[in-house]
């Protein structure tokens, strides 16, 4: 259960390395994300989110405009830059030393927001929704986090047959990985995508196998929190999720993830700790 001493990712001068696990904290601009939309909507609750988060122990904040839940609204791309670069700058000269990731699949809202000062590139499409994606990272030259979805928002929980889940996202990540490094991106981390394009039954299977995805040899991010994977099984609700997020934090940890992406950063921190505690010897 060790770490890679090996992985390192440079963000805008910034060496991060997975000498421990590393927490992104979640900060959606959107009115209609599924757990905490319309909640951070202004610059003044954006700034005061980040700061908490930061001081819970935030590595990273990763900011979306438009949501990715199943069934999400369309939103344009004039709508998506103009909810995102006034933040990004804001939070930016708020928090000189921050380390932004801005969650989005087209490559002109990607290449605004590194000019507005984001570090990285989180693409729920891994490039198959805008083909200029992977040639505006590698220009950048910033890090890209490539994940794993069958189609788009609208349609991706109609498309979860696999003849072979762990196998074919595998090959999927390998394609991917051959043809963004091709293209000129240095650093590649990877996202299962749990709940993008998989049932409740595969995500599980997919947690399951985790491990199987660190012979790829990039850092591994895990999404899991307060998702649907979580509360339908438990019959609860977003709101009521938090306890079973920690627990497959923990389990994504214990099974190779590098990353936590999280609404709830002082928990996952713990997590963390106690993980770094047990294992890390």
């Amino acid at each position: 259960m060790k770490l890679s001493s090996t992985l390192s990712m440079n963000c805008k001068g910034k060496l991060l390395t997975f000498s421990r696990p590393m927490i992104m904290g979640i900060l959606n601009i959107t009115p209609d994300s599924f757990f905490d939309g319309g909640k951070n909507n202004s610059l003044e609750q954006a700034v005061f989110q980040t700061q908490k988060m930061l001081n819970e122990g935030a590595d990273i904040i990763d900011i979306g405009a438009y949501s990715s839940r199943p069934n999400a609204d369309f939103v344009s791309e004039e709508t998506e830059t103009e909810r995102l670069i006034p933040i990004i700058e804001m939070l930016c000269k708020e928090f000189p030393d921050i380390v932004i990731s801005v969650d989005t699949f087209r490559a002109n809202v990607a290449d605004q927001a590194i000019d507005a000062g984001a570090a990285i590139i989180n693409d729920i499409s891994g490039g198959n929704l805008d083909e200029n994606m992977f040639q505006t990272v590698a220009r950048k030259e910033v890090p890209y986090i490539l994940m794993h979805m069958r189609g788009t928002p609208q349609n991706m929980q109609q498309l979860t047959d696999y003849d072979d889940l762990v196998g074919d996202m595998m090959y999927y990540f390998s394609e991917k990985l051959n043809q963004a490094y091709e293209a000129g991106i240095k650093d590649v981390i990877i996202d299962p995508g749990f709940g993008f394009s998989k049932t409740l039954e595969q995500n599980y299977e997919l947690l399951s196998k985790l491990r199987l995805f660190q012979h790829l040899d990039v850092p591994i991010l895990v999404g899991v929190s307060r998702k649907s994977m979580i509360y339908n099984l438990l019959s609860t609700s977003p709101q009521e999720a938090l306890n079973g997020t920690t627990i497959i934090n923990t389990m994504a940890l214990m099974n190779g993830a590098n990353i936590l992406r999280v609404h709830d950063v002082k928990a996952a921190t713990e997590c963390v700790k106690l993980y770094m505690k047990t294992y890390e010897k």
